[in-house]
């Protein structure tokens, strides 16, 4: 790991109280980045910057599907750290047990994957890409999935056309505001072992690992290495896409 790549650089983080999340702020703290995780868990965010090392960081909580609390957030990192260069949207629900095939869904059900998982998405993006804006440029990475992709989640049909949209926001972003030096791109992580899966049986996950080229669950550090990646200068040439971390599932 090169623990400077990300030296004086200011990040936001969304979901950042546990998961992938909690594992991009404390990558990022590591790499040199001063870090606001945001998350609305108040504890789980205050846990996550007591994990960070060291480093300058902030906890701050914060409803993404609520435009001014979002807005308030990235005026408190700005604040604090005088400017943003890094936003990572990253915060997302899967509600496994109500979302369901097209024919099943409740409405309100439907209703809360979009608000969080992709109105939350824009709503974090329009605060802080106007942060970046003001600094002269940086990065955005969001997180997709592959079901945005491929039908292979047949009865979660509310989170994969919410992960859809994520996938044609990230390129219509990179179109708008690459001559602004402003970079959008996205993640696609597979199965990853969060809190979020923790509803797969050990059985169903040994069947999947077994049919994953790499041959394992993914971890959130995993999928923290290639954000850390793509907000580093290091991808000063890459915008609109989106990298898939996912063992080579979808490869096959």
């Amino acid at each position: 790991m090169d623990q400077t790549r990300l030296r004086g650089k200011r990040a936001m983080i969304t979901g950042a109280g546990s998961g992938i999340g909690r594992a991009a702020a404390i990558r990022f703290a590591k790499e040199g980045a001063r870090v606001a995780a945001i998350d609305i868990n108040e504890g789980g965010v205050k846990e996550t910057v007591s994990m960070m090392g060291g480093g300058e960081a902030l906890a701050l909580v914060a409803d993404v599907t609520k435009e001014d609390q979002v807005e308030k957030a990235v005026k408190q990192a700005v604040a604090a750290f005088g400017g943003l260069d890094i936003v990572i949207s990253n915060a997302g629900i899967a509600m496994v047990g109500k979302d369901d095939r097209v024919d099943r869904i409740p409405l309100e059900v439907w209703q809360r994957m979009l608000d969080v998982n992709l109105t939350g998405m824009f709503l974090t993006c329009k605060h802080g890409i106007r942060a970046l804006l003001t600094t002269g440029g940086g990065a955005v990475v969001c997180t997709t999935s592959p079901t945005g992709l491929y039908g292979i989640a047949p009865e979660q049909a509310a989170y994969s056309a919410s992960k859809a949209g994520i996938y044609a926001l990230v390129r219509v972003m990179a179109a708008a505001y690459g001559k602004e030096k402003v970079r959008a791109n996205g993640v696609m992580p597979g199965y990853i072992k969060t809190a979020l899966t923790s509803w797969v049986s050990e059985e169903h996950e040994r069947d999947f690992c077994e049919m994953v080229p790499i041959g394992r669950a993914g971890v959130p550090d995993d999928i923290a290495s290639v954000m850390a990646f793509l907000a580093s200068d290091d991808a000063s040439y890459v915008t609109g896409a989106v990298y898939v971390a996912d063992g080579g599932w979808t490869a096959i």
